[in-house]
């Protein structure tokens, strides 16, 4: 069955003109059919390089609504419209309006894990694999509102230095990675090297376990983005690693590195949003054509100002 239907899926990719882009996160055969695997920057940029006029956004919906925002010239659809994101649900555009209203001068980066609306609001747009760039990138001497994480925006603080407003919002999934969780599996795997989102509740103590030349190893620990999760775990000499972000990466990791061990730092860690995409979702957008995701233009036209700052930073 699962056979017929992966056919089915390729058949109608083709048929379609199509191209799949999948998120790290998604269940381990989405992944395997995808033409894109990757963190949402990597997402964004891959759908603006693909020569296909339909685009299958595997992921959630502001992955969707970037993707349409970039692409006005592709349509662009996620199989289940239900795909949402807690960590984006706790920021609205009239709290970037309100804030603004206090720092006329100030700039907002807004991380992409939050609406279209949100990000027309914004200056900048950043991931969790560029933010530390797109941070240092502006002018020092104004103020600054990062939104919508707060362990993302409390890390940024930390390696730049910069007195960052930071809006309280998490992820579900990361705020549940704490230091509890992250000394727990340190004691249990000794010889493992830590692979951490900085979207986690734990980035803090992994920072000092990073940091450290003491009784901890110094280079054990290393905070990073899903993206830059594939390029240490090729290139570290480390045999065993214990990840901590959503389990869906792990799937990813082990197929690129199969000589190597990837544990999850909790299995519990899983995405309720992402994981509700199936095959069989899928192939019903395919077949169907569902379910579009469009963006006001109004709304894209200031959106995409934030987010091709965004794809412009290394």
């Amino acid at each position: 069955m699962a056979t017929d239907l992966v056919s089915e899926i390729q058949a109608l990719k083709a048929e379609r003109h199509a191209a799949i882009l999948a998120h790290n996160y998604q269940i381990p055969p989405i992944q395997d059919l995808a033409d894109v695997v990757a963190d949402s920057l990597q997402m964004a940029r891959r759908a603006t390089q693909l020569d296909a006029p339909l685009l299958v956004i595997c992921g959630v919906q502001f992955m969707a609504e970037t993707a349409a925002i970039a692409n006005p010239d592709k349509r662009v659809l996620i199989p289940d419209p239900e795909a949402g994101c807690s960590l984006a649900a706790t920021i609205r555009p009239e709290d970037v309006r309100a804030w603004r209203a206090e720092h006329p001068d100030g700039l907002v980066v807004a991380y992409v894990n939050c609406s279209a609306a949100v990000k027309a609001e914004a200056d900048y747009c950043c991931t969790s694999g560029n933010a530390v760039a797109v941070v240092r990138s502006l002018p020092p001497d104004v103020p600054v509102l990062f939104v919508p994480d707060f362990f993302l925006g409390s890390y940024l603080r930390r390696v730049t230095g910069r007195d960052l407003d930071v809006w309280m919002g998490e992820c579900h999934v990361h705020a549940a990675l704490t230091p509890d969780v992250l000394a727990a599996q340190r004691q249990q795997h000794p010889d493992a090297e830590f692979l951490v989102h900085p979207e986690c509740g734990c980035v803090t103590s992994a920072m000092y376990y990073a940091e450290s030349d003491g009784d901890v190893a110094a280079g054990r620990t290393a905070i990073v983005s899903t993206e830059q999760m594939m390029q240490r775990a090729r290139t570290s000499s480390a045999r065993k690693f214990v990840v901590a972000t959503e389990t869906g990466v792990l799937h990813r990791l082990r197929r690129a590195n199969p000589e190597k061990q990837f544990l999850a730092a909790a299995d519990s860690a899983e995405c309720r949003y992402m994981k509700i995409i199936t095959l069989e979702k899928l192939r019903d957008s395919l077949r169907d054509e569902k379910y579009e995701v469009t963006v006001p233009e109004g709304t894209a036209a200031r959106a995409r100002r934030a987010i091709e700052r965004m794809l412009a930073i290394d």
